[in-house]
């Protein structure tokens, strides 16, 4: 009994050597990448969201605000493990195959964008709107308004959002492994779920949390620092 459970600490430490190393690289390859992307689609749309209001700076038909709206809270509302099936045949289209780290870049997008538009609707929704109106009375333009105010004010609370949204997307990438995503999250279903070492498992949970530790301080410092208010 002894030898068996040496034996299988020193498979856990071959796995873990071995093949973690390359499965921390996709996991934060996709981590990343998935989240600058949905930044940049979520940033825009959470400035539609409060700009193009019936009495926001730049006001958009109302229809289309509607529509904008019902689009988000549906792809918010499917779970993401659904949503990779859905969007397979478009992950084919935009990489060419539905596995594999490239390709769980792209329901990790989808998933996260509407994610991301709401809390920059609630991070510009904060801004002082005082402020908006004497940029208004100076004869500023909606762009400069959007540019100089809105996001200006609102980035402290930006940063602390969008590290939210990260460590969000980190937790979809290890979920994504039970569906051909790479990552840890794979290794931790092929190894602690298919066969039965829970040490791999455990190994990739713990590396798994200190990324997120390590995000939310990171992200935490830099809020802080760009915070005028603690000045």
């Amino acid at each position: 009994m002894p030898h068996l459970y040496f034996e299988s600490l020193s498979d856990t430490w071959r796995i873990v050597s071995g093949e973690f190393p390359f499965a921390l690289w996709e996991t934060l390859y996709a981590t990343v990448l998935a989240t600058a992307l949905a930044i940049v689609i979520g940033l825009s749309l959470g400035i539609l969201l409060v700009a193009g209001e019936e009495d926001g700076v730049l006001p958009l038909p109302k229809w289309l605000m509607q529509v904008l709206n019902v689009a988000i809270n549906v792809l918010r509302s499917v779970p993401f493990i659904i949503l990779m099936i859905l969007v397979i045949p478009l992950t084919r289209l935009l990489v060419g195959k539905a596995y594999g780290t490239m390709a769980s870049v792209v329901p990790l997008v989808i998933a996260a964008f509407p994610f991301i538009a709401r809390l920059v609707e609630s991070s510009l929704r904060e801004v002082d709107p005082n402020l908006i109106e004497m940029a208004q009375s100076l004869g500023a333009t909606p762009f400069q308004i959007i540019i100089k105010v809105m996001l200006r004010e609102s980035v402290p609370s930006l940063i602390s959002n969008f590290t939210i949204a990260i460590t969000t997307i980190l937790g979809y990438t290890a979920m994504s492994g039970a569906v051909g995503g790479g990552g840890l999250g794979k290794l931790a279903i092929t190894y602690g779920y298919n066969r039965y070492m829970y040490g791999v498992m455990a190994a990739a949970v713990i590396l798994l949390v200190v990324l997120v530790q390590l995000f939310q301080m990171l992200g935490t410092r830099f809020a802080v620092k760009n915070d005028k208010r603690q000045r």
